[in-house]
């Protein structure tokens, strides 16, 4: 792209739609990153394309998590039983995926998130529990689903939210905007665990990487004050969480064929 300016904005506006998407859906921070750099932005090696993105969705995950602690929407002791166990995995998925061609592995990415988002419109009339939480009882089913998810996390280079929400709702039960408030703990848990495996291994753009993050500053504030919005109609949030999965899903996977 000829003009630097114009290349400066479009990096700050994909930012600003990652932003958005975390604290909207508490997931869609890397399944957006990743297209968006190496699609719009022009990152030609998708390993760097992930690496960077999973610094930047780390970093907007916290600035989302902040909005929802103050609405009080985070399960705290649901999300460090979940996080701890899925940076574990996530470091082990990470390494693997490294060793997997590029373009394959945006491929394997997006018809994992058709998968998911089959699950979740299956279960979007299910309102959950407001008082649900972490005990004796659940608590080994969610450490299991947070090692998975973290696995596989740090193996599509991804913080993890589209998989991590689904997970909290299956081992717990809580409503979806618990669990995308509680997601954003172990969405930068994870983002910045694959983040450092892929910084030792050179595959981050500094630059790019905090042009995004000031764009996902500002997004995140607004998807926040949105998904508490969208709550208060029943399944429409969980919806829009599946709607957004296909509809990046189908593009990574026309874009992944034709590059084959």
């Amino acid at each position: 792209m000829s003009d630097p300016l114009l290349h400066t904005g479009l990096e700050i506006f994909s930012g600003m739609l990652v932003g958005f998407t975390l604290g909207l859906i508490g997931g869609g921070g890397s399944i957006l990153a990743v297209p968006l750099m190496v699609y719009l932005v022009g990152v030609s090696n998708p390993h760097v394309a992930i690496g960077t993105s999973a610094l930047a969705v780390a970093i907007n995950a916290l600035v989302g998590l902040a909005q929802h602690a103050r609405a009080h929407t985070v399960k705290w002791r649901c999300a460090a039983i979940f996080a701890s166990c899925g940076i574990i995995g996530a470091f082990v998925g990470a390494a693997a995926g490294k060793a997997v061609d590029g373009k394959r592995l945006l491929l394997c990415f997006a018809v994992l998130m058709i998968g998911v988002g089959i699950l979740m419109l299956r279960g979007r009339r299910n309102l959950g529990c407001p008082g649900a939480s972490c005990n004796r009882d659940n608590a080994a089913k969610v450490a299991s689903f947070g090692l998975g998810t973290g696995v596989l996390s740090g193996f599509f280079g991804i913080g993890g939210g589209f998989l991590i929400v689904p997970g909290l709702i299956a081992s717990t039960g809580m409503p979806i905007l618990n669990a995308v408030g509680t997601s954003l703990v172990a969405v930068a848990a994870f983002g910045l665990s694959t983040a450092a495996s892929y910084m030792m291994s050179g595959y981050i753009d500094w630059n790019l990487a905090a042009l995004f993050i000031v764009g996902g500053a500002i997004g995140s504030v607004a998807g926040t004050r949105t998904a508490r919005s969208m709550a208060r109609s029943t399944g429409s949030l969980t919806t829009f969480f599946a709607g957004v999965i296909f509809c990046v899903a189908i593009y990574m996977i026309w874009q992944s064929l034709r590059a084959l």
